[in-house]
């Protein structure tokens, strides 16, 4: 089921001195079993428009239905707790936010507030691993003894406890390495065709969403200025009109154009690249 927004509009301390408008009659679908990638100069409102898909803000006008449920002020607090197991959303740094000290507990917190059995517990915490590549040796271990790549993966885990349809990441490869990255990019796309999730990724990352994205929603200042697939808005005039920069790989390809007349092939793989620079030279 899609995830549909119409004619949406946000605003903070609405009737204060001190609103601000955040969201302005927003109309977009975000397909299921797709990543899509959100993209926008800081303030454009990519954060807010996340934030209501997982009911953390309530719309202020307008429509939004996310995997079943209206997002509305009169939501039944059932109707909420079971929106939030169905929609993950995992903050930028989560690992500044963990709550325990081994990663079993860590992973298990939301599910002993629900409640959960301990069996139930047990098993599910050993899916959600198992899932982010994680295997059972590190259920004991200190969370906060991991590396950084190691913490953002038990972050996930504990979203994906609850086995959501849809998983939302606000600026996933922020303060990680080269390594760690390209891991969390094989891990999403791993979500997505092994375990057939929605993923919503919010980044200034234009570079891996290039790699990762299905989908592209462009922001600016407060609207929704562009929504297509990927290929179509990671293009210089689409990006550069709303002071966005072109992924690197599609800078080069372009640069190469304009002052050798050599047209390579649109790609999101170096690797591929580099073959095909070799077969012009």
């Amino acid at each position: 089921m899609a995830i549909e927004i119409k004619e949406v509009s946000y605003v903070y301390n609405e009737n204060t001195p001190s609103s601000h408008t955040a969201l302005k009659n927003i109309n977009v679908t975000i397909e299921e079993e797709k990543v899509t990638g959100i993209i926008g100069k800081i303030g454009s409102g990519k954060t807010t428009l996340v934030e209501l898909l997982n009911a953390l803000l309530i719309p202020t006008k307008g429509e939004v239905k996310v995997a079943g449920f209206d997002i509305e002020k009169k939501m039944k607090p059932e109707d909420l707790k079971a929106l939030r197991r169905k929609v993950g959303l995992v903050f930028q740094f989560p690992e500044d936010q963990f709550f325990n000290i081994t990663v079993k507990e860590e992973v298990a917190f939301a599910l002993k507030h629900f409640r959960y059995k301990s069996d139930r517990v047990h098993k599910q915490v050993l899916e959600a691993l198992s899932m982010v590549g994680l295997d059972e040796s590190y259920l004991n271990q200190n969370v906060f003894n991991l590396s950084t790549g190691e913490k953002r993966k038990v972050a996930i885990a504990s979203i994906l406890v609850f086995n959501p349809k849809i998983i939302i990441l606000d600026e996933p490869t922020v303060g990680l390495d080269y390594n760690n990255k390209k891991k969390l990019l094989m891990l999403i796309k791993k979500l997505k065709n092994k375990y057939n999730k929605t993923i919503i990724i919010v980044s200034h990352d234009i570079d891996m969403l290039n790699i990762v994205a299905d989908n592209i929603i462009v922001m600016d200042k407060g609207e929704v200025v562009i929504s297509a697939p990927k290929n179509e808005v990671l293009k210089e005039d689409s990006l550069k009109n709303h002071g966005l920069s072109l992924p690197k790989i599609t800078e080069f390809i372009e640069i190469v154009a304009t002052k050798k007349g050599i047209k390579l092939k649109n790609t999101t793989d170096i690797k591929d690249l580099i073959k095909d620079v070799y077969r012009h030279v």
